[in-house]
């Protein structure tokens, strides 16, 4: 990563820790993101989408001790994120006390992953938390693979935008719950649910085992 690129990553990140909105690069498209913990950031980021209330946030993270800030992962969740992290797999687990409304969407649950591109991950490390990664487009838009292709209207109702060239696109993350080593399919996407089941197996007291 040349210092260019770290040095924007360091400003964008300032902008997350003062309650910013930013667009930047995840591994397929670019997302939108705020603190997990900053409820006036998260609605800014909802207005400037034009999201619906109620429909929970999907995060990304560093490190899985940074997931382990926002969530509690059993023996199953464990083994998928020390086989499938960083990459394209979201987990769903239980979400620990105190995060807001809006990332839980009520259910009590957290959605969040490792990501594979180094730039996000870089990004929450600055930020100093996980953030959210929701696809950086206005409702019912295409999501965008380069931040030249994102929307004026909703650039306009963020702080920044993290320009680290154009993303290759390409199938979603996979989303599975885990709740009690359970594992259920939420969204079909980059990591076939035949290959999480098989690792899942592996875990000491799974419940495929």
């Amino acid at each position: 990563m040349d210092g260019a690129l770290a040095g924007e990553i360091e400003r964008l990140g300032a902008m997350l820790r003062q309650g910013g909105v930013v667009a930047y690069p995840t591994e397929t498209f670019y997302g939108l993101g705020a603190l997990a913990r900053n409820g006036a950031a998260l609605d800014r980021l909802a207005r400037a989408k034009g999201r619906p209330e109620g429909k929970p946030l999907p995060l990304v993270a560093a490190d899985l001790a940074m997931v382990l800030g926002v969530a509690r992962l059993d023996a199953v969740a464990r083994r998928l994120a020390e086989r499938f992290w960083p990459g394209p797999l979201t987990l769903v687990l239980p979400a620990l006390p105190g995060l807001p409304t809006q990332i839980t969407g009520g259910t009590e649950t957290v959605g969040i992953r490792i990501p594979g591109s180094e730039v996000a991950r870089e990004l929450c490390r600055a930020a100093g938390g996980p953030i959210v990664s929701t696809s950086a487009n206005v409702s019912g838009g295409a999501p965008p693979s380069s931040a030249k292709e994102l929307d004026a209207a909703l650039v306009a109702g963020i702080d920044g935008v993290l320009d680290a060239g154009p993303t290759p696109g390409g199938l979603p993350s996979t989303v599975v719950s885990v709740d009690g080593g359970r594992l259920s399919l939420l969204r079909e996407g980059a990591i076939p649910f035949g290959r999480i089941e098989r690792a899942a197996r592996l875990a000491p007291g799974g419940p495929l085992g």
